[in-house]
């Protein structure tokens, strides 16, 4: 049987599996499901379309599902989707996604989202991220896997974050992050995120030609473009450089730095 405090606040209608774990002060809203081994330690609100897989662990003052703070927003059947082993501390809020936005805010698995973070609708997010205190991502931002974000940092939304990217304290977030980067400030590309690459088992000449793509890119006098133009995107190119250099060549393509922003200027305009 579940073990839940005669304290909560549970609709009939929600979906729970036997194991869940549900502390006083909860409350959860007729639409919402929980997987196996998933724990809420109290005063935690989950609502809206919202679905958690397993062993997800919710701290007080959590709240999950609720309504995107979006003015176009008509209160449709939009969702909340997410995976397995994630841990959310006090205060984490994840917004519903919206009609125009796709429709689904989702979340994968083994992501650590400490006190205070946020996620804005529609923001899709990988695996194995970890956001400190604070961090805000804006709407329909992508997170990809493997991102660490230190406390305070806040990012624009339809901001894309590319996997192994490090984005340090307090950062100001407007252009999308390169993959393997670490990035401070307004969006500086400090340096290659050596120590995650290590620790996520990259080999070492894959590292040492990231880092040699990043001082001929990030350390030169000549503009971005013309160095971009410069690799040979054909023939003996490392792929984590390859991958890196498209990456940078869709940003390029839209006027503030966001490719996900060109898309949807593009999808409206053809409709």
């Amino acid at each position: 049987m579940p073990k839940i405090s005669p304290h909560a606040v549970i609709d009939p209608k929600a979906a729970i599996a036997a194991d869940v774990e549900i502390g006083p002060f909860c409350l959860i809203g007729p639409q919402v499901t929980i997987g196996p081994g998933c724990r809420l330690v109290s005063s935690v609100t989950i609502m809206g379309h919202t679905t958690l897989g397993r062993d997800n662990i919710m701290h007080p003052n959590c709240v999950l599902g609720g309504p995107p703070q979006d003015k176009k927003y008509r209160g449709g059947a939009t969702r909340l989707e997410i995976g397995d082993a994630n841990i959310f501390r006090e205060a984490v809020t994840i917004h519903v996604g919206t009609e125009n936005g796709g429709g689904v805010t989702r979340v994968g698995n083994n992501n650590f989202l400490m006190v205070n973070s946020h996620l804005g609708h529609d923001v899709q997010m990988g695996n194995n991220c970890l956001l400190a205190n604070n961090v805000m991502l804006g709407g329909h931002c992508i997170c990809g896997d493997n991102v660490n974000m230190m406390g305070g940092a806040a990012v624009n939304h339809l901001v894309t974050i590319g996997d192994l990217a490090y984005v340090c304290g307090y950062s100001r977030i407007h252009y999308d992050v390169p993959p393997f980067c670490k990035v401070d400030g307004p969006d500086l590309v400090r340096s290659i995120n050596s120590v995650g690459l290590r620790r996520a088992g990259y080999a070492p000449a894959d590292i040492d030609a990231l880092e040699d793509a990043h001082r001929a890119l990030f350390a030169s006098e000549q503009p971005l473009a013309v160095t971009i133009a410069e690799f040979d995107m054909l023939n003996g190119i490392n792929p984590h450089v390859k991958r890196l250099i498209e990456f940078l060549q869709r940003r390029g393509t839209s006027r503030h730095g966001r490719h996900l922003e060109s898309e949807m200027r593009r999808r409206a305009e053809q409709h």
